[in-house]
């Protein structure tokens, strides 16, 4: 599983992996789950150990299973949109380094993986997602400043 995560002026987190494959490489924050453990969990868990932050899951990106994405073996992950929420940036576990990017000049850098594909999904969810809370609370086809067709609620008396 990876975890793209943006901060509040949209500039994703990436994690200068230090442990083979990739080694030295920029990568998303990710791992394994546990056994027994819920993909939601385990995301959460390790953007905390390689990053030191907190996160929310805002939306799933996408499944990747392209046999050849991790020489190491066929693996699947599940990529989630993430934005930050508490804790400050620190590499940790097996991140040798971390830094916040500008979205173009990360998907512009050497990646791991299948890291830049996944980004460029990322893009589109945020814009899809961003339409989607904007389009909340309108009426169909108005505008938010559309008066409402609702009638006030009339007080019933009843007399027993």
């Amino acid at each position: 599983m990876d975890a793209v995560i943006l901060d509040i002026r949209g500039k994703v987190a990436l994690i200068r992996r230090g442990n083979p494959p990739f080694r030295g490489k920029w990568a998303l924050p990710g791992g394994f789950v546990d056994v027994g453990e819920r993909i939601e969990r385990a995301i959460l868990r390790e953007v905390k150990e390689e990053t030191g932050m907190g996160v929310r899951i805002a939306s799933v990106i996408g499944i990747y299973s392209d046999p050849k994405r991790d020489p190491r073996g066929h693996t699947v992950s599940v990529a989630f949109l993430c934005r930050k929420t508490t804790g400050r940036m620190a590499a940790g576990d097996d991140a040798a380094g971390i830094a916040w990017f500008d979205m173009e000049d990360a998907i512009g850098s050497p990646l791991a993986f299948d890291h830049r594909e996944i980004l460029r999904d990322a893009v589109r969810a945020n814009k899809s997602l961003s339409r989607r809370k904007r389009r909340r609370g309108r009426p169909p086809g108005g505008s938010a400043k559309a008066k409402s067709s609702r009638k006030k609620p009339r007080k019933i008396i009843r007399s027993v």
